[in-house]
């Protein structure tokens, strides 16, 4: 993380991507343990079956977490002024989440400068999990 000046930045400029380890069952109960997030579809292979999935696959808001952590990995969390997002896909076992965000707006609010970014986790194939944006104050 470094500080990140207003001036120098420019519309359409892209911020460090985020790449983290594949996907695997460990990452998964691990990341149940963490969030109290226990549902059976992220760590029981007869259930997600059941309800006719190839196997377990990540629990959304991991996904999510990441995007946090490539915001927080260019500013400091205190200069996030909003963070929303969606969910477009299922991260199955094995996908590689690789978060990405770019500036699509600088602008002034509240006295503040501030740049607001379009954000995306997508796997190692390209296909996007969860799209959102962010609000970040610079100095």
């Amino acid at each position: 993380m470094s500080n990140v000046l207003f001036s120098d930045v420019q519309v359409g400029d892209e911020i460090p991507m985020l790449t983290v380890g594949a996907i695997n069952r460990t990452t998964l109960a691990l990341y149940a343990g963490a969030s109290a997030d226990h549902n059976p579809i992220h760590i029981d292979v007869d259930f997600a079956r059941k309800a006719r999935q190839p196997d377990v696959f990540a629990h959304g808001m991991l996904s999510a977490a990441y995007l946090g952590r490539l915001l927080t990995n260019w500013v400091p969390q205190s200069q996030l002024r909003s963070l929303s997002m969606r969910f477009t896909g299922i991260t199955h076992l094995y996908n590689i989440p690789t978060c990405t965000g770019r500036i699509v707006e600088k602008f002034e609010e509240n006295g503040e400068k501030r740049v607001r970014l379009q954000i995306r986790c997508g796997n190692q194939f390209g296909v996007e999990k969860l799209a959102g944006e962010a609000v970040v104050a610079l100095a």
